[in-house]
């Protein structure tokens, strides 16, 4: 098994890193604007982009982090777990990332772990600026988007 992994520093408290990760509009705030779904323990959220969409089971949603399973989306996603562990150091809340659990390193990986850094300076831009760039508005990064 393989994971992707990134590190974000956002200067912001971390509570409003937290709302951007554990609430529907927090998230449609920076990943994708066509999300929908429960956000609380036991609940599932689908997120849809061009062109399809993921729906995660929501784990966990403790203080420092954020957990989901990958129920439903692309084939190397389902059954990854996808995580958010946030730290305060000095007037940084450090976000560390962990999309983990894929079998292996294909070159879908490699797309992924560009968008998943992109969208991670969305969610820093949406928790120190009030306006993230969630999909439709995303990067583009390749021609799968």
């Amino acid at each position: 098994m393989v994971d992707i992994l990134q590190r974000v520093g956002v200067v912001a408290p971390r509570e409003t890193v937290r709302a951007a990760l554990t609430t529907i509009d927090g998230l449609a705030g920076w990943w994708t604007e066509d999300t929908v779904g429960d956000a609380a323990p036991g609940g599932e959220i689908r997120f849809t982009f061009e062109p399809g969409s993921i729906a995660v089971r929501v784990l966990e949603t403790a203080p420092d982090v954020v957990r989901w399973e990958v129920v439903d989306g692309p084939a190397e996603w389902v059954g990854t777990h996808i995580v958010f562990e946030l730290a305060q150091e000095g007037e940084y809340t450090i976000v560390r990332f962990r999309h983990e659990g894929w079998a292996e390193p294909v070159e879908f990986m490699a797309h992924c772990t560009t968008k998943w850094a992109t969208f991670l300076m969305s969610l820093k831009r949406l928790a120190e600026t009030g306006v993230g760039e969630p999909a439709p508005a995303d990067v583009r990064v390749s021609d799968w988007h």
